[in-house]
């Protein structure tokens, strides 16, 4: 029988208290996970719990800016004292700054890169030693298609989630001994709230053009939901992807298998 259990499994996922993240926390535990997250702020962090306790789900919330290594190593040393070691990581926390790429300041690149990039280095290597020690792991980086694709005014973000994937890969290749799995997730467009204004009505009652643009490019025709990534999450949280390593897994309706429709 396949396992897809996470039953007693304590799951770390940063940035997770709204959107994304929250959907895949949400899943585990449903499948049996104790969650704990993280947010840059007390009043995401509470804003977070106040939905988790909403859907019935018991989370742990730390205030913890990612990308500082001892706050970091901070929370995971607490976490591991007070719950337990941290059997599965997902790398959530993002950000992303649409602005040309000679418009960009260096500074706000570098920004980009310290989230998106440095920051699941950060917190990997603080999760990986009591992983070791256990035996056994799994890490999930929240990758995009942006790591295979590139489009105008992302070059900072393209470039970070490029050097996920890759650090995704280096991970399994470096700890895959200890049977720590590193695996990424890469979804497709998401219908969150960030996005809504993208998806709204024009009033002549047509889609947004950015709305077409994404339906027409994708066969399944549709945006994703947050809920289209928690069964994958689930997937690789669990033992069902034990001898899976170093992959990403897109969930992105096959936008990266299509080259779209030929122009009427």
């Amino acid at each position: 029988m396949v396992n897809f259990s996470l039953e007693g499994k304590v799951a770390l996922v940063t940035g997770a208290s709204y959107g994304i993240g929250f959907a895949i926390a949400s899943g585990f535990a449903e499948a049996g996970a104790k969650i704990v997250f993280n947010d840059i702020k007390q009043e995401l962090v509470d804003k977070g719990l106040a939905a988790y306790k909403e859907a019935g789900i018991e989370a742990r919330g730390f205030v913890c800016d990612v990308t500082d290594e001892a706050q970091v190593n901070a929370m995971v040393a607490q976490i591991e004292k007070e719950i337990g070691t941290i059997d599965i990581l997902v790398n959530n926390a993002g950000i992303i700054k649409r602005i040309p790429m000679i418009e960009m300041k260096a500074e706000e690149f570098r920004q980009v890169i310290d989230v998106d990039l440095n920051a699941p280095f950060i917190v990997s290597k603080a999760v990986i030693p009591g992983m070791i020690k256990k035996g056994k792991g799994k890490i999930i980086n929240i990758c995009s298609m942006m790591s295979e694709l590139g489009r105008e005014t992302v070059s900072a973000y393209a470039a970070a989630k490029g050097g996920l994937k890759m650090l995704t890969r280096n991970i399994a290749s470096e700890y895959g001994e200890y049977n720590i799995q590193c695996n990424g997730i890469g979804p497709g467009y998401i219908a969150t709230p960030q996005t809504a204004p993208l998806r709204e009505r024009q009033p002549d009652g047509s889609r947004h053009p950015f709305d077409s643009f994404i339906v027409a490019k994708t066969p399944a025709a549709r945006w994703g939901t947050t809920a289209d990534l928690v069964g994958p999450a689930i997937f690789l949280a669990s033992e069902a992807s034990d001898f899976v390593n170093g992959h990403v897994l897109y969930v992105d309706g096959g936008i990266l298998a299509y080259i779209g429709k030929q122009p009427k």
